[in-house]
């Protein structure tokens, strides 16, 4: 019950055009840095060009995470998240920034054919599931850093004025469970020992949704049963904003106040951006932000 999306883009990921000429020579690999104003935006490097029967060339550039695209297979010991994500970086030659440490450590992993983020991925998830604290892998203009959620939040708030539109949207049909289940065969006694945290009311209301899962003699299973129903029983609600006015301090991660009354549930906390595309174009700067936080995940 990792949450893992499939087949989503999880870096940074930047599109323009240029305007080929003489003095104009770039190839696939070579680095790209945009600056908005004297901010440092992004860094990262070109992997794709088009080019039609103009002189104008369509680029794509992606920052470091591209490259836990990679897949490899690791087993380790007694290893942190920030650990885990220090050694894939050293072993893919990546630059690394702040790396916090997340305080839970792993005591055995295996990861086979599995993506650089995926394995990555794993580790934060088991640190949330243990320590109900999350963490946010993102590349800050050519480094890698790994930072809690608590460290991210902006001073910027978003209501019906800043933004142009939205879409809402909840539901209890996934990553919604009431009833928590967890076992471990004891070779020792030769019984199973079973760890159930439920939500009674939640199951009066919604039916029983249960989350099962089996657990090693390493894992303190009515704690980690605890937080597992923490963390899922409530509905996910899915907010994406439109068209809000641009701030390039706004990033996948990142915590933005959020002010608006949505039906069933006004609004007026910290949301975290689950994914955040800006446009910028004859001196307008707009983003388009997917929002979850609270009750809310996209």
């Amino acid at each position: 019950m990792s949450g893992k999306p499939k087949e989503k883009e999880v870096h940074g990921k930047l599109t323009f055009k240029v305007i080929k000429d003489k003095l104009l020579e770039f190839t696939e690999g070579n680095a790209v840095r945009f600056k908005y104003g004297n901010n440092n935006t992004f860094y990262g490097f070109v992997f794709t060009k088009k080019r039609s029967d103009n002189s104008v060339i369509t680029v794509t550039a992606y920052d470091q995470l591209r490259y836990f695209k990679n897949k490899d297979t690791y087993v380790y010991k007694n290893k942190s998240a920030d650990e885990v994500v220090k050694m894939l970086a050293n072993d893919f030659l990546l630059n690394v920034g702040t790396l916090e440490q997340t305080g839970y450590r792993i005591a055995n992993r295996s990861e086979s054919n599995k993506t650089l983020f995926d394995i990555a991925q794993t580790a934060i998830d088991l640190t949330i599931q243990n320590r109900n604290e999350m963490y946010v892998l993102y590349d800050d203009f050519g480094k890698l850093c790994l930072k809690n959620i608590e460290r991210m939040k902006l001073g910027i708030v978003i209501d019906e004025e800043t933004g142009e539109s939205f879409d809402y949207s909840s539901s209890i049909d996934n990553n919604t469970f009431n009833q928590i289940k967890l076992t471990y065969d004891n070779k020792d006694t030769g019984k199973r020992e079973v760890y159930i945290a439920k939500d009674t009311s939640h199951i009066n209301e919604w039916g029983v949704l249960q989350h099962y899962d089996t657990i090693d003699e390493n894992t303190n299973g009515q704690v980690k049963a605890d937080a597992l129903l923490k963390l899922y029983n409530q509905k996910t609600r899915k907010l994406e904003i439109k068209n809000a006015i641009g701030d390039i301090r706004v990033r996948g991660g990142s915590l933005v106040i959020v002010k608006m009354d949505l039906g069933d549930v006004k609004l007026q906390n910290f949301m975290l951006v689950e994914k955040a595309k800006h446009t910028f174009k004859n001196n307008e700067h707009l983003m388009n932000l997917t929002l979850r936080g609270g009750e809310f995940i996209a």
